[in-house]
């Protein structure tokens, strides 16, 4: 997540956390073969190959469960680490593995590459796609971004984001909904890329724009793991003190006025599935952290989109900083928060269905 001031598994996953980087070049040169930019006219659930894929990919499905959760924030805010184009390698490093715990070998996806250069560093967005079956042009984007800040290991900011896409995308594998999924870590969120051009959602969000696609919803994962029972752990942006709990013990929905309709959604779904506490609220873009996140590209794009946060600088006190690391967060929280999600996405992909 960031900001306009401070800027701001599995045998394979075994693999990596013994042998980087020499296993990550190796499951690099696998994912060429194995996950590869996948025509979007081959997913029709009406073909006995896609089936077939299916399938297979069911067979990869995996519940939502906190073992997973901190061995994926483990290895991005761990055992990589601070990964921007300023440490290409690591960034790399990271993408390789995204990718390969989406893919075939793993979850069972095809993967799908945006790549594009920015800053002279070639980088790129990374999808995982489930068609739908009765909607299938109708798409609920959930996305994270995988890079983080300079200086910072980056473990709730995002690395708790993308543990959840993938263990969303793990949760649906080889199970189709009425409307198509994409599962999608995004680069270059942060400075200096943040809210411009170049920022990884907003290219992905203009290019579905300029295909005249249909974004029903998008979700973006955002610092998802961190909470406290302490009295006056919760922040706001000014004005907003006295309207809302000061203890920062609940995940937060929110987004622009006019996503208000799947924020609201969104929160209902989620408080289905958990007890956890869920706030949510649609704010003019303005309001300072309302916008910090991938959700704003889509917004620049025409779609109705939100941010799941537990709302970084508002109550992480160590965003942005080299003490974002791994033990830092409430893997039994952030469990309940990635089910609950689940819950959303369920309810989003089944608009046909009683939720």
């Amino acid at each position: 997540m960031s900001d306009q001031t401070s800027r701001k598994p599995g045998k394979v996953i075994r693999i990596l956390l013994v042998g980087l980087p020499a296993g990550i070049f190796l499951l690099g040169m696998v994912a060429v073969f194995v996950t590869h930019i996948a025509p979007d006219d081959l997913h029709s659930s009406q073909d006995e190959t896609f089936d077939k894929r299916m399938q297979a990919a069911a067979m990869n499905q995996k519940d939502v469960n906190q073992e997973d959760l901190k061995a994926y924030v483990q290895m991005l805010g761990g055992t990589i680490g601070e990964r921007h184009i300023g440490k290409p390698d690591a960034l790399e490093q990271a993408a390789i593995w995204i990718e390969s715990t989406l893919g075939q070998a793993n979850a069972g996806y095809l993967v799908r590459r945006q790549a594009f250069e920015t800053g002279g560093v070639d980088v790129r967005n990374l999808r995982a796609e489930l068609p739908g079956t009765t909607r299938p042009k109708e798409i609920v984007v959930i996305g994270a971004h995988y890079d983080s800040v300079p200086g910072c290991p980056a473990a709730n900011d995002n690395g708790s984001g993308v543990a959840a896409m993938i263990a969303l995308a793990r949760a649906f594998a080889g199970n189709p909904q009425q409307r198509t999924i994409q599962f999608v870590a995004f680069v270059n969120e942060e400075p200096p890329f943040f809210q411009t051009k170049e920022m990884g959602s907003y290219i992905y969000a203009k290019e579905m724009q300029a295909n005249d696609l249909n974004v029903v919803a998008m979700l973006s994962l955002e610092t998802i793991g961190f909470f406290s029972d302490e009295e006056g752990s919760q922040q706001y942006p000014p004005g907003y003190e006295k309207q809302f709990p000061p203890t920062g013990n609940f995940i937060a929905f929110v987004g622009n006025r006019d996503s208000k309709e799947i924020i609201d959604s969104a929160r209902a779904a989620f408080m289905r599935a958990t007890d956890l506490p869920a706030l949510g609220g649609a704010f003019p873009e303005d309001v300072p952290g309302i916008g910090w996140s991938d959700h704003w590209s889509f917004w620049q794009a025409g779609y109705p989109a939100l941010m799941v946060t537990d709302t970084a600088p508002y109550r992480y006190p160590h965003y942005h900083e080299p003490t974002d690391t791994p033990e830092k967060l409430d893997y039994e929280k952030m469990t309940e928060v990635v089910k609950g999600v689940e819950n959303v996405i369920r309810a989003w992909a089944n608009p046909d269905a009683e939720n």
